[in-house]
Protein backbone atom coordinates (compact mmCIF):
# COMPACT_ATOMS: atom_id res chain seq x y z
CA UNK A 1 0.00 0.00 0.00
CA UNK A 2 1.34 3.43 -0.95
CA UNK A 3 0.01 6.65 0.31
CA UNK A 4 -1.63 7.62 -2.76
CA UNK A 5 -3.69 4.61 -2.57
CA UNK A 6 -5.30 6.07 0.66
CA UNK A 7 -8.33 8.69 -0.16
CA UNK A 8 -7.48 11.82 1.09
CA UNK A 9 -10.74 11.57 3.04
CA UNK A 10 -11.64 8.04 4.60
CA UNK A 11 -15.18 7.18 3.16
CA UNK A 12 -17.79 5.06 5.03
CA UNK A 13 -16.97 1.67 5.18
CA UNK A 14 -13.16 2.48 4.57
CA UNK A 15 -11.18 -0.61 6.09
CA UNK A 16 -8.55 0.66 8.35
CA UNK A 17 -4.75 -0.28 7.20
CA UNK A 18 -2.97 -3.67 7.85
CA UNK A 19 -1.47 -3.39 11.61
CA UNK A 20 1.55 -4.25 10.25
CA UNK A 21 2.02 -1.00 8.70
CA UNK A 22 2.69 2.90 10.24
CA UNK A 23 0.35 5.31 8.33
CA UNK A 24 0.09 8.76 9.61
CA UNK A 25 -1.82 11.81 8.23
CA UNK A 26 -3.71 14.86 9.48
CA UNK A 27 -7.10 16.31 8.08
CA UNK A 28 -8.80 19.30 8.72
CA UNK A 29 -12.68 17.96 8.18
CA UNK A 30 -15.96 19.65 7.87
CA UNK A 31 -19.53 19.00 9.23
CA UNK A 32 -20.81 15.54 7.88
CA UNK A 33 -17.37 13.69 8.13
CA UNK A 34 -18.37 10.22 9.48
CA UNK A 35 -16.55 7.00 9.28
CA UNK A 36 -17.81 4.31 10.78
CA UNK A 37 -16.24 0.65 10.83
CA UNK A 38 -18.58 -1.97 12.41
CA UNK A 39 -15.58 -4.89 12.03
CA UNK A 40 -12.95 -2.11 14.11
CA UNK A 41 -9.50 -2.34 13.06
CA UNK A 42 -6.55 -5.06 13.76
CA UNK A 43 -4.68 -1.78 14.30
CA UNK A 44 -4.63 0.70 17.15
CA UNK A 45 -5.85 3.91 16.43
CA UNK A 46 -4.74 7.08 17.87
CA UNK A 47 -5.75 10.99 17.29
CA UNK A 48 -4.79 14.65 18.51
CA UNK A 49 -6.92 17.40 18.00
CA UNK A 50 -5.71 20.65 16.84
CA UNK A 51 -8.60 22.86 16.32
CA UNK A 52 -12.25 22.07 16.31
CA UNK A 53 -14.49 18.89 17.65
CA UNK A 54 -14.43 15.36 17.08
CA UNK A 55 -16.67 12.75 18.04
CA UNK A 56 -15.16 9.03 18.40
CA UNK A 57 -17.20 5.74 19.56
CA UNK A 58 -15.98 2.54 20.16
CA UNK A 59 -18.12 -0.33 21.24
CA UNK A 60 -21.31 1.28 23.43
CA UNK A 61 -18.34 4.34 24.56
CA UNK A 62 -18.84 7.96 23.18
CA UNK A 63 -15.94 10.69 23.55
CA UNK A 64 -15.38 13.86 22.29
CA UNK A 65 -12.37 15.76 21.38
CA UNK A 66 -10.83 19.00 21.15
CA UNK A 67 -8.08 20.80 20.79
CA UNK A 68 -4.81 18.96 22.61
CA UNK A 69 -6.81 16.01 23.05
CA UNK A 70 -4.92 12.51 22.56
CA UNK A 71 -7.98 9.59 22.02
CA UNK A 72 -6.41 6.05 21.11
CA UNK A 73 -8.48 3.47 20.23
CA UNK A 74 -7.66 -0.69 20.78
CA UNK A 75 -8.23 -2.58 18.01
CA UNK A 76 -10.83 -5.28 17.26
CA UNK A 77 -13.54 -3.69 18.79
CA UNK A 78 -16.35 -1.95 16.12
CA UNK A 79 -15.83 1.92 15.59
CA UNK A 80 -16.29 5.26 14.39
CA UNK A 81 -15.39 8.95 14.28
CA UNK A 82 -16.23 12.41 13.01
CA UNK A 83 -16.83 15.71 13.57
CA UNK A 84 -18.90 16.54 16.42
CA UNK A 85 -22.55 17.61 15.96
CA UNK A 86 -22.54 21.67 15.74
CA UNK A 87 -18.47 21.93 15.60
CA UNK A 88 -17.50 23.87 12.49
CA UNK A 89 -14.69 21.54 11.79
CA UNK A 90 -12.31 19.06 12.84
CA UNK A 91 -8.68 19.43 12.59
CA UNK A 92 -6.65 16.36 13.76
CA UNK A 93 -3.49 14.24 13.35
CA UNK A 94 -4.49 10.57 13.32
CA UNK A 95 -1.98 7.38 13.17
CA UNK A 96 -3.04 3.75 12.34
CA UNK A 97 -0.20 0.97 13.72
CA UNK A 98 0.71 -1.68 16.14
CA UNK A 99 1.21 0.18 19.62
CA UNK A 100 4.42 -1.02 21.44
CA UNK A 101 3.07 -2.98 24.88
CA UNK A 102 4.95 -0.08 26.74
CA UNK A 103 2.91 2.93 26.22
CA UNK A 104 0.33 0.58 27.73
CA UNK A 105 0.97 1.61 31.42
CA UNK A 106 1.15 5.00 30.38
CA UNK A 107 -2.15 5.24 28.86
CA UNK A 108 -4.13 2.89 31.00
CA UNK A 109 -4.80 5.06 33.60
CA UNK A 110 -6.91 7.49 31.19
CA UNK A 111 -9.04 4.13 29.93
CA UNK A 112 -12.50 4.88 29.58
CA UNK A 113 -13.76 1.67 28.70
CA UNK A 114 -14.36 -0.90 25.08
CA UNK A 115 -10.55 0.16 24.49
CA UNK A 116 -10.91 3.96 24.57
CA UNK A 117 -8.15 5.86 26.08
CA UNK A 118 -8.19 9.60 26.47
CA UNK A 119 -5.40 11.82 27.61
CA UNK A 120 -7.17 15.00 27.91
CA UNK A 121 -5.09 18.52 27.33
CA UNK A 122 -4.15 20.41 30.22
CA UNK A 123 -2.04 24.01 30.69
CA UNK A 124 1.06 21.62 31.10
CA UNK A 125 0.92 19.71 28.02
CA UNK A 126 3.18 20.91 25.58
CA UNK A 127 1.39 21.60 22.48
CA UNK A 128 4.45 22.89 20.38
CA UNK A 129 6.62 19.97 20.95
CA UNK A 130 3.29 17.26 20.35
CA UNK A 131 2.87 18.83 16.80
CA UNK A 132 5.89 18.85 16.34
CA UNK A 133 6.57 15.31 17.02
CA UNK A 134 3.54 14.52 14.52
CA UNK A 135 5.29 17.15 11.71
CA UNK A 136 8.39 14.53 12.08
CA UNK A 137 6.45 11.32 12.13
CA UNK A 138 5.05 12.41 8.85
CA UNK A 139 8.45 12.89 7.06
CA UNK A 140 10.06 10.08 8.67
CA UNK A 141 7.36 7.52 7.47
CA UNK A 142 8.69 8.65 4.29
CA UNK A 143 12.34 6.65 5.06
CA UNK A 144 15.14 8.49 5.62
CA UNK A 145 16.34 10.43 3.25
CA UNK A 146 12.90 12.34 2.34
CA UNK A 147 13.02 15.71 2.47
CA UNK A 148 9.68 17.24 2.41
CA UNK A 149 5.90 16.78 0.89
CA UNK A 150 7.02 16.37 -2.54
CA UNK A 151 8.69 12.82 -1.79
CA UNK A 152 4.42 11.68 -1.84
CA UNK A 153 1.20 12.72 -4.03
CA UNK A 154 -0.67 13.82 -0.97
CA UNK A 155 1.50 15.02 1.78
CA UNK A 156 -1.10 14.83 4.26
CA UNK A 157 -0.73 11.30 4.52
CA UNK A 158 2.77 9.04 4.72
CA UNK A 159 3.02 5.27 4.60
CA UNK A 160 6.42 3.73 6.43
CA UNK A 161 7.11 0.50 4.51
CA UNK A 162 10.87 -0.18 5.65
CA UNK A 163 12.32 -1.07 9.35
CA UNK A 164 13.81 2.77 9.63
CA UNK A 165 10.75 4.02 8.45
CA UNK A 166 8.51 2.13 10.70
CA UNK A 167 11.07 3.00 13.74
CA UNK A 168 11.21 6.10 13.44
CA UNK A 169 7.83 7.57 13.50
CA UNK A 170 6.89 4.94 15.92
CA UNK A 171 9.76 6.84 17.91
CA UNK A 172 8.32 10.06 17.44
CA UNK A 173 4.74 8.67 18.16
CA UNK A 174 6.45 7.61 21.48
CA UNK A 175 6.76 10.70 22.10
CA UNK A 176 3.42 11.46 21.63
CA UNK A 177 2.53 9.30 24.11
CA UNK A 178 4.57 10.82 27.17
CA UNK A 179 4.33 14.42 26.43
CA UNK A 180 0.22 14.26 26.37
CA UNK A 181 0.05 11.57 29.04
CA UNK A 182 2.93 14.03 31.53
CA UNK A 183 1.15 16.83 30.82
CA UNK A 184 -2.38 15.57 30.99
CA UNK A 185 -5.05 16.14 33.41
CA UNK A 186 -4.57 13.47 35.76
CA UNK A 187 -7.62 11.18 35.74
CA UNK A 188 -9.82 10.53 39.14
CA UNK A 189 -7.53 8.05 41.29
CA UNK A 190 -9.73 4.79 41.23
CA UNK A 191 -11.72 4.90 44.57
CA UNK A 192 -10.54 2.84 47.29
CA UNK A 193 -7.54 1.58 46.13
CA UNK A 194 -5.37 0.90 49.21
CA UNK A 195 -1.96 2.32 49.42
CA UNK A 196 -0.11 -1.23 49.49
CA UNK A 197 -1.70 -2.25 46.69
CA UNK A 198 -0.24 0.95 44.95
CA UNK A 199 2.97 0.41 46.17
CA UNK A 200 3.08 -3.43 45.05
CA UNK A 201 2.04 -2.25 41.56
CA UNK A 202 4.80 0.47 41.58
CA UNK A 203 7.35 -2.21 42.61
CA UNK A 204 6.22 -4.73 40.00
CA UNK A 205 6.21 -2.20 37.32
CA UNK A 206 9.85 -0.43 38.49
CA UNK A 207 11.78 -3.70 38.21
CA UNK A 208 9.23 -6.72 36.67
CA UNK A 209 12.71 -8.73 36.50
CA UNK A 210 13.58 -8.62 39.94
CA UNK A 211 12.77 -11.84 41.55
CA UNK A 212 9.34 -11.02 43.11
CA UNK A 213 7.54 -13.47 45.07
CA UNK A 214 4.20 -12.83 47.27
CA UNK A 215 6.08 -13.09 50.24
CA UNK A 216 8.46 -10.64 49.45
CA UNK A 217 5.94 -8.05 48.53
CA UNK A 218 3.86 -8.34 51.42
CA UNK A 219 7.16 -8.38 53.51
CA UNK A 220 7.83 -4.82 51.46
CA UNK A 221 4.68 -3.22 52.63
CA UNK A 222 3.75 -5.16 55.91
CA UNK A 223 0.83 -7.38 55.01
CA UNK A 224 0.84 -11.04 55.90
CA UNK A 225 1.25 -13.04 52.11
CA UNK A 226 -2.25 -14.29 52.35
CA UNK A 227 -3.79 -10.88 53.18
CA UNK A 228 -1.80 -9.43 50.43
CA UNK A 229 -2.65 -11.79 47.69
CA UNK A 230 -6.55 -11.61 49.09
CA UNK A 231 -6.31 -7.72 48.95
CA UNK A 232 -4.26 -7.27 45.68
CA UNK A 233 -7.05 -9.95 43.91
CA UNK A 234 -9.89 -7.89 45.13
CA UNK A 235 -8.75 -4.60 44.29
CA UNK A 236 -6.76 -5.08 40.87
CA UNK A 237 -8.70 -8.18 39.78
CA UNK A 238 -5.59 -10.52 39.23
CA UNK A 239 -3.12 -11.86 41.89
CA UNK A 240 -0.10 -10.50 42.45
CA UNK A 241 2.11 -13.39 40.78
CA UNK A 242 -0.64 -12.52 37.44
CA UNK A 243 0.17 -9.01 37.83
CA UNK A 244 4.03 -10.06 37.83
CA UNK A 245 4.02 -11.85 34.77
CA UNK A 246 2.12 -9.04 32.87
CA UNK A 247 4.78 -6.85 33.93
CA UNK A 248 7.89 -9.18 32.44
CA UNK A 249 6.09 -9.54 29.26
CA UNK A 250 5.83 -5.59 28.79
CA UNK A 251 9.40 -5.41 29.74
CA UNK A 252 10.37 -8.10 27.78
CA UNK A 253 8.53 -6.60 25.02
CA UNK A 254 10.05 -3.52 25.21
CA UNK A 255 13.70 -5.04 25.08
CA UNK A 256 12.67 -7.10 21.72
CA UNK A 257 11.85 -3.92 20.09
CA UNK A 258 14.75 -1.54 21.70
CA UNK A 259 17.42 -3.99 22.04
CA UNK A 260 19.75 -6.74 20.52
CA UNK A 261 20.28 -8.74 23.27
CA UNK A 262 19.26 -12.68 22.17
CA UNK A 263 15.75 -13.68 23.02
CA UNK A 264 17.49 -16.14 25.71
CA UNK A 265 19.06 -12.78 27.54
CA UNK A 266 15.82 -11.24 26.95
CA UNK A 267 13.74 -13.81 28.85
CA UNK A 268 16.48 -13.72 31.40
CA UNK A 269 16.54 -9.99 31.85
CA UNK A 270 12.82 -9.81 32.76
CA UNK A 271 12.42 -12.45 35.10
CA UNK A 272 11.71 -15.63 33.18
CA UNK A 273 14.26 -18.70 34.51
CA UNK A 274 12.97 -20.72 31.55
CA UNK A 275 13.52 -19.75 28.26
CA UNK A 276 10.69 -22.75 26.85
CA UNK A 277 8.32 -20.74 29.34
CA UNK A 278 8.80 -17.41 28.20
CA UNK A 279 8.00 -18.60 24.27
CA UNK A 280 5.12 -20.02 25.18
CA UNK A 281 3.84 -17.55 27.38
CA UNK A 282 4.75 -14.38 25.29
CA UNK A 283 2.77 -16.30 22.24
CA UNK A 284 -0.17 -16.85 24.55
CA UNK A 285 0.00 -12.78 25.58
CA UNK A 286 1.20 -11.75 21.99
CA UNK A 287 -0.14 -13.98 19.44
CA UNK A 288 3.20 -14.28 18.39
CA UNK A 289 6.62 -16.06 19.03
CA UNK A 290 9.45 -13.56 20.65
CA UNK A 291 11.53 -13.66 17.11
CA UNK A 292 8.35 -13.17 15.03
CA UNK A 293 7.24 -10.09 17.27
CA UNK A 294 10.85 -8.29 17.23
CA UNK A 295 10.72 -8.85 13.25
CA UNK A 296 7.45 -6.57 13.55
CA UNK A 297 5.16 -9.50 12.61
CA UNK A 298 1.33 -8.41 13.04
CA UNK A 299 -0.20 -7.97 15.78
CA UNK A 300 -4.23 -7.48 16.90
CA UNK A 301 -3.99 -5.91 20.16
CA UNK A 302 -1.71 -5.68 23.45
Amino acid sequence: MTADRLSRTAAQGTPAPPPGLVVVGRFDEAPGYDINRPQGSDSWLFTWTTAGQGRLRQGVTTVRAGAGDLVVLAPGVPHGYGVEPGARHWRFWWVHCRARPSWLPWLSPYGTGDGVHVVASAPATPHDRVEAAFHRMLVDARGPGADGPSAVPDDRIAVAHDTAARELALCALEEVVLLTAAGARQPTPRPGLDPRVRRVQEILAADPGAAHSVDSLAAQVSLSPSRLAHLFTRQVGESPMRALREARLRHAARLLEGTGLPVERVAAASGFVSPFHFHRVFRERFGMTPGVYRAGGPMVGA
